[in-house]
């Protein structure tokens, strides 16, 4: 068994159900049309990588899609809110006998393998590691044991996240990695002309 564990979350692609803050600028349609793209995107950067990766389904685990079993394992998230159903994740992740567990979530272009890697090896000096985003979240999350405080009282998908995280870890020892930038709304894909050919 691998001592590393690779948690991706992810939500169902559905028309009008993903990326809802992009599609109220772009359309649904074009909404749908990026966040297929990043899990593709997120598919290659994550399928070679040397870990044990466990794809969790906001909705339904869906057999035949773009996570092939032989490099993912799949799960049903659980919980009423994203921060019960992450801290479930890494509970199981633990119980199973994991020793360093990291989290991402689907939709991160301005993310590659080196950067998950880097974030396992930073584990092994680390207790805990975070990739904060622009828009004041974070994209990645990683430990070595369980912090049930970074799962609470927070208000997921605002600017304060990371800052609240940040508080929480304070006095463990924590690697902060690169900021990145999310795709969240519109002005995010500016940065990035690959997105512009769902937009024409």
């Amino acid at each position: 068994m691998n001592k590393n564990l690779l948690l991706i979350f992810t939500r169902n692609p559905e028309l009008g159900k993903c990326k809802t803050r992009l599609a109220s600028t772009i359309g649904d349609e074009a909404a749908l049309n990026i966040y297929k793209f990043l899990l593709q995107h997120t598919v290659a950067i994550t399928k070679d990588l040397e870990v044990d990766k466990q794809v969790h389904y906001s909705v339904k685990i869906r057999e035949d899609d773009y996570w092939d079993k032989a490099y993912f394992s799949k799960r049903q998230q659980k919980g009423d809110d994203l921060g019960i159903r992450m801290q479930h994740a890494f509970e199981e992740g633990f119980a199973s006998g994991y020793k360093h567990i990291i989290i991402i979530g689907s939709d991160m272009y301005d993310m590659d393998a080196k950067n998950i890697e880097e974030a396992f090896q930073s584990l092994q000096s680390h207790d805990f590691v975070i990739g904060p985003a622009i828009d004041g979240g974070y994209y990645l999350l990683g430990m070595n044991r369980l912090l049930p405080s970074l799962f609470s009282d927070k208000e997921w998908g605002t600017d304060t996240v990371l800052k609240k995280t940040l508080e929480n870890l304070n006095g463990s020892s924590v690697k902060v990695l690169a900021e990145k930038n999310d795709i969240d709304y519109e002005e995010d894909l500016n940065d990035f002309p690959v997105f512009d050919q769902f937009l024409n």
